[in-house]
């Protein structure tokens, strides 16, 4: 599909390339938080589609398309909502993740106390988004 109407690129030759780049390590930050609960996966793919549509309407349609990422864009651009499916695995991640830091490597309480709150708000903050 064609999302051409959705790109607004830059003048400056130096700006695109900027966004492109700021694109690219916000696709790979958003990957690497499908595997750590610590990276929200959807902000850096949303902040990724921003940037590629100010620097290449080629890497935005391409991001937009692409199989595993273009779902999660498309749903919260349309709607501003993330699918049940991705809340589901990240909050399974983030507890399964932060459940294990806390009962094998993390050695004081306060910080598992810390780690714990931290754990509960990014798990707040995720499902008080409409599915």
């Amino acid at each position: 599909m064609d999302y051409s109407e959705d790109v607004h690129l830059n003048r400056s030759r130096f700006m695109r390339g900027l966004f492109i780049t700021l694109g690219t390590i916000a696709v790979v930050l958003g990957t690497v938080g499908i595997f750590l609960p610590v990276l929200p996966t959807t902000p850096f793919l949303l902040l990724a589609a921003a940037c590629y549509a100010r620097g290449s309407r080629r890497f935005y349609t391409g991001l937009m398309n692409n199989r595993l990422f273009g779902r999660f864009i498309r749903t919260w651009r349309q709607d501003g909502r993330i699918p049940l499916p991705a809340k589901i695995l990240a909050v399974t991640m983030i507890v399964l993740s932060i459940g294990t830091s806390i009962l094998l490597f993390i050695p004081f309480f306060a910080a598992k106390l810390a780690t714990a709150a931290v754990g509960g708000a990014v798990i707040t903050y995720i499902c008080r988004f409409p599915s």
